[in-house]
């Protein structure tokens, strides 16, 4: 196999859901910073390789926002990561403000005081999805625990009704799509409508949630408008929910396609979930892209010359799965001696909410274990229905531990 000298087509065809396009690979070894056409049909870089990926991430030569946000290079249909975000002038700033107000409410602390509501939470709905079983045989996953215990978590932290719950994940659902045109930036606009409804009926009686915060802080603080903390809301929900959500997924896949760690797991569900769960992170690629970020000035890397202004996407899954990192990078195997990943990112811009998913998938990994250690797939892998948005991932986990 070779490159072909024309750019590549994003995004790269990949044999299934757990499995990454086999020409990352030849990415990765001849061309870790290749010019590509994005599904938007602009000129972008792809960066495939963990050291580039892991420098590019933490170097404050690239940002999210454009000095010429009209001119700039479009990377999806979908209205997640289309294009450049924030001010220009303004974006280091903004993003400290931001990480100074979130950083208390998804500390590790308070998340260790949210695990036991958390548990409470997973149990209930393995209560149900047990119950379910008995008459049916097989149950849904997906519907049944990975998507409403992210949901409810994040909702809490946010002070955002549960009971919305169909609503914003019908419009997340949209904001992600790849093949829906201007119906997800449409979505994005009324996700946007949403989020002010839900802040002006707060603002006259304000609780101690995130939303409250960000109110109490943008009145508090000129610099900080109003539309930037509509914004940072939409974006809080929807991020908080949609990662873990396909986190969820594609840990399950990953474990009942590969039994020995499933019953490895089985055998001491608090012993071994940590490990499960960063090795979920690391070899787990539910979107076909990657981080998004624009040069702010003419930078050489990697024998590339990137001119100021040009688009670059940070391939996380590619980098996970670097043969100079880790040893068998495509095999899932949460006993590697490698602990570190590109799972949450890296530098400046790294996950504000890993303690949370981290918190999450522990809690939901040690309880499958521990209730449901029979639990295997209803359907191969190959015929699970897979999202058609930017974020990715599995719409259906059936499951039973009925006997064959």
């Amino acid at each position: 196999m070779s490159i072909a000298p024309e750019r590549l087509q994003l995004p790269l065809p990949r044999p299934n859901v757990l499995e990454l396009a086999p020409l990352y690979a030849l990415l990765r070894r001849e061309a870790p910073i290749a010019p590509v056409t994005t599904p938007a049909g602009d000129p972008a870089w792809l960066v495939t390789r963990f050291e580039e990926v892991r420098l590019l991430l933490g170097d404050k030569r690239f940002g999210r926002s454009h000095p010429n946000p009209d001119q700039a290079a479009r990377i999806s249909t979908a209205a997640v990561q289309d294009g450049p975000t924030g001010e220009y002038e303004t974006e280091e700033a903004d993003h400290a403000r931001m990480r100074r107000l979130l950083t208390p409410a998804f500390s590790a602390k308070r998340m260790r005081m949210l695990s036991d509501h958390m548990g409470q939470l997973t149990e209930g709905y393995l209560d149900a999805l047990v119950a379910e079983h008995e008459t049916a045989g097989v149950v849904d996953l997906h519907h049944g625990l990975a998507f409403p215990l992210p949901v409810a978590m994040i909702c809490r932290l946010l002070g955002v009704p549960e009971a919305d719950r169909e609503l914003f994940a019908a419009l997340s659902e949209r904001m992600a799509g790849t093949a829906i045109g201007e119906e997800a930036h449409q979505a994005r606009e009324e996700f946007f409508r949403y989020m002010v409804g839900l802040i002006e009926t707060k603002r006259p009686d304000l609780g101690e949630d995130v939303i409250s915060d960000l109110v109490r802080a943008q009145g508090a603080d000129s610099a900080f408008d109003y539309e930037q903390m509509v914004r940072l809301c939409v974006g809080l929900l929807f991020a908080g929910h949609e990662t873990t959500v396909n986190r969820i997924g594609l840990g399950v896949l990953f474990l009942m396609t590969n039994r020995e760690h499933w019953d490895r797991l089985v055998a001491d569900p608090q012993g071994h979930v940590d490990a499960v769960v960063e090795e979920i992170m690391r070899l787990g690629a539910p979107g076909d892209l990657g981080l998004l970020r624009y040069a702010r000035e003419d930078v050489d890397i990697a024998g590339v010359t990137i001119a100021r202004g040009d688009a670059l996407i940070l391939s996380i899954n590619a980098a996970n799965r670097d043969v100079d990192v880790y040893s068998e990078a495509e095999a899932f195997d949460p006993d590697r001696p490698e602990r570190t990943h590109l799972g949450f990112g890296h530098g400046a811009h790294f996950c504000i909410g890993a303690s949370l998913a981290r918190t999450e998938l522990r809690v939901v990994f040690e309880a499958l274990a521990r209730r449901l250690p029979e639990m295997r797939l209803a359907k191969d892998v190959s015929e699970l229905e897979v999202r058609e948005t930017l974020t990715g991932g599995v719409s259906e986990l059936p499951v039973t531990w009925r006997s064959a």
